[in-house]
């Protein structure tokens, strides 16, 4: 863990109690005299460092020892558009999404998508937030759901589209947002909708996943 969200950082003294306390101490065998970072969500980008100060079984005092501004983000930005599938699936790849510095996910209605399919945005920002106290992120995937393409298109018409082609893009420099198919791709209807945006594909022979398309194309513009 590279930091710890906590409402209370930036405090002159943090008392840890409860499950916390039992983390840093039983499961990451903190001791007095020991250093933690901090951030909390009222301004994420300050980093707070703690000494932690006493020990008692079933509390810790830490004191204040600086704040800095340190925001840690991707260099860029890539917002992906990205056709329903099952919320399990979605679980799954967003830690590595925000780890790799995805800034902003569109969950799309596709024609394929699963209908009774229902996203949990309150779980999938607890998913995110633990993922950014392990690596390190001070930004939060921002996440949204539009009920159709057309929807999605109207607002970001410089998207760029993955899908089935002859085309790959060597140079992926000037994506800043993208279009992923659910599984089984786009129907015929939405490929015609979509044939004056730019379509690409990946160097590969292999049909990937959705989830796998996900990580592949943000991996390929952002890192």
């Amino acid at each position: 863990m590279i930091y710890v969200l906590d409402e209370d950082a930036g405090d002159e003294t943090l008392v840890l109690k409860g499950e916390l306390h039992k983390y840093l101490i039983k499961v990451r065998r903190h001791q007095e005299g020991d250093t933690i970072a901090f951030r909390s969500n009222k301004d994420i980008k300050i980093l707070h460092k703690y000494t932690l100060r006493s020990l008692e079984p079933k509390k810790a005092i830490l004191s204040l020892a600086s704040s800095q501004l340190l925001e840690v983000k991707a260099k860029k930005e890539l917002h992906v558009g990205w056709c329903k599938i099952d919320a399990k699936s979605i679980e799954k790849v967003l830690p590595s999404l925000s780890e790799i510095g995805v800034s902003k996910i569109t969950f799309i209605e596709c024609d394929r998508s699963q209908r009774n399919v229902k996203l949990d945005f309150k779980r999938f920002e607890r998913i995110l937030e633990a993922s950014m106290q392990q690596c390190g992120a001070t930004h939060k995937i921002e996440l949204e759901e539009v009920k159709s393409l057309q929807s999605f298109i109207s607002q970001n018409s410089d998207v760029k589209v993955f899908d089935f082609t002859d085309k790959t893009l060597d140079d992926m420099s000037d994506v800043s947002c993208v279009l992923i198919g659910c599984e089984g791709g786009f129907s015929s209807s939405e490929k015609k909708f979509l044939k004056s945006k730019e379509v690409f594909r990946l160097d590969t022979p292999m049909v990937l996943r959705s989830e796998s398309a996900v990580m592949a194309v943000a991996s390929k513009v952002l890192l």
